[in-house]
């Protein structure tokens, strides 16, 4: 997951996107990310102790959507909450962030816990129709595909993923630019 942030930061960001709000998110969210993923972290304590849920489709769907719930009813009771993080991107982020951390909790898997961060992310745009803004949003929908596929993708045999990942298509992207004549 933490590949996939970084990765998703620096591409967004270089493409003149909305990278730096979800890959910054976690910096300047006012501990809006840490209570929700307490809240899972509790959740998953009190009903399968640490690392100790079962691998399963199951155990993705409870968790992910307990806490992806819970912080969206947090976002409509609390209206400074909703003005704290003012754009979409940054509220699917950081729900989807804490469902994947509390799922990674429970299971000890990050490939299980990347199937929660992109369930919080149809649940969001279920729930409010986007998730950011214009076409923005076209990278958090696209990755699931991806997460139990067979190919790895190279240097990193134990994170399987698609033939076409990374898969965020949204632009050319050269590579890294060459500043050394500005």
């Amino acid at each position: 997951m933490l590949y996939d942030q970084i990765w998703l930061g620096s591409y967004m960001e270089t493409s003149g996107g909305v990278g730096f709000t979800q890959y910054a998110t976690a910096a300047y969210t006012d501990n809006i990310l840490d209570d929700f993923t307490y809240f899972g972290k509790e959740y998953v304590e009190d009903k399968y102790g640490i690392t100790e849920a079962p691998n399963t489709m199951d155990t993705v769907l409870d968790v992910a959507s307990e806490v992806t719930f819970y912080g969206l009813e947090q976002y409509e009771e609390y209206p400074s909450l909703l003005e704290d993080q003012f754009g979409g991107s940054q509220r699917a982020a950081v729900t989807a962030a804490a469902s994947a951390c509390s799922t990674g909790f429970a299971t000890g898997n990050a490939q299980t816990a990347l199937s929660g961060w992109y369930l919080s992310m149809y649940l969001h745009k279920e729930q409010h129709a986007r998730l950011g803004f214009y076409g923005y949003d076209l990278q958090d929908q696209c990755g699931a595909s991806n997460v139990f596929s067979i190919r790895g993708d190279e240097g990193l045999p134990l994170e399987l993923r698609g033939a076409n990942y990374p898969n965020y298509a949204m632009k050319s992207d050269p590579g890294p630019v060459d500043c050394r004549g500005l």
